[in-house]
């Protein structure tokens, strides 16, 4: 199915099922609902009864016969009580008249069955028209997923465009530069600090940082925490835990008080140390918007200056200032984006057009889309 057909097909599926909604509806409404399940009741209690008689009605024996008499007179009473107004009532009428003779067999029951499809279809309404809406909602909803693909589509259309107006041969150098020089800066100190510092400094410094949302680093784990600020062992740096951690217990005796509660903590947590790095304390490169690099510079420059140079914190205030005039910094992120992301076919297609032919289709199918939704509204 191409991408045209998709959306269509949502909406003209919808539709449709709209349509058989309502005509169920009308039906309903012409009868009455309380009507329908006035005949929705008879019709069950009437199945019922030939369900629950059958096998022992139609035999030939004594208690057969019993149940044959016991089973006539309560389909007759049944048949009695009802409303000659009743929709259908003369599909119950036929269906009793089948009973009245002295033997039965199971054609009687089949062919009352028959008889009875008249007050079947009324009563089945009710469920018709649960199932009506239940796949009105489900095209509905497919509607609604269609609209949001559309959306996505046109955001990406937009953004091809929007790089295709950058100007490749922008300083981006300008944005560039300083964000690698703090980059390699704050790797280079971050990494000296965790291999020279104690851990406990080390897990001190990241336990911190939870309240710097925008500095992402993972929350040690807890009993790490708390073995290192309890013991000795805490005032070794995390390269030199990490090898006491593979020693056997037999040889860490050497070297720490306990050596079972260094192999707890430590050892149960090695990917994490491991892992700890520079990583979250590094700017993005195509960087971030000029607005999401200003507040995460902000609380980065509170956050470095607890363990690097003053010459590290210097290089994240150069930075700073180059985000300062929000609007050329966005015209360079824009075009450091275009280079990085938009491939040579992408670029063809923007200078032929075809881009913005894409962009005029997918927002007229955008407008269907939201029409169908307006005119089918959640029900």
């Amino acid at each position: 199915m191409s991408e045209n057909a998709a959306p269509a097909s949502a909406v003209a599926e919808l539709a449709d099922a709209d349509e058989r909604r309502r005509e169920i509806d009308a039906r309903i409404e012409e009868y009455g609902e309380s009507t329908v399940e006035s005949v929705a009741d008879a019709y069950d209690r009437a199945t019922g009864l030939l369900a629950r008689y059958e096998e022992q009605a139609t035999g030939t024996g004594r208690q057969n016969f019993q149940k044959f008499v016991e089973f006539k007179a309560e389909f007759g009473s049944f048949v009695e009580e009802l409303s000659e107004d009743l929709p259908a009532y003369d599909a119950f009428d036929a269906a009793g008249d089948r009973f009245d003779k002295n033997r039965l067999n199971e054609r009687d029951f089949e062919l009352a069955r028959e008889d009875l499809e008249p007050a079947a279809e009324i009563a089945g309404l009710l469920e018709d028209r649960a199932e009506a809406l239940d796949r009105y909602r489900e095209h509905r909803h497919a509607v609604r997923d269609a609209l949001e693909g559309v959306g996505e589509e046109i955001a990406d259309r937009e953004r091809l465009l929007e790089l295709g107006d950058a100007d490749l041969d922008a300083p981006v150098e300008e944005i560039r530069e300083p964000i690698e020089a703090y980059n390699d800066a704050v790797t280079e100190a971050f990494d000296e600090f965790r291999r020279n510092a104690s851990a406990r400094a080390v897990l001190d410094f990241v336990a911190v940082t939870r309240d710097y949302p925008l500095v992402e680093f993972r929350e040690p784990p807890e009993r790490l925490r708390a073995y290192v600020a309890d013991s000795e062992a805490g005032e070794k740096p995390v390269p030199e835990l990490l090898e006491l951690s593979g020693y056997s217990n037999s040889k860490l005796d050497h070297y720490v008080e306990a050596p079972a509660a260094l192999k707890r903590a430590v050892a149960t947590n090695e990917t994490y140390l491991e892992r700890l790095d520079a990583a979250p304390l590094r700017l993005d490169w195509p960087p971030r918007s000029a607005a999401d690099l200003r507040w995460r510079t902000d609380e980065l420059v509170s956050v470095v200056g607890r363990f690097a140079p003053e010459d590290v914190v210097a290089d994240l205030r150069a930075v700073q200032t180059a985000v300062r005039d929000a609007d050329r910094f966005e015209r360079l992120r824009t075009a450091a984006i275009a280079a990085e992301q938009l491939s040579e076919a992408e670029r063809e297609k923007i200078e032929r057009g075809a881009v913005e032919r894409e962009l005029d289709e997918l927002r007229s199918r955008r407008e269907r889309l939201e029409d169908a939704l307006e005119d089918h509204p959640n029900r």
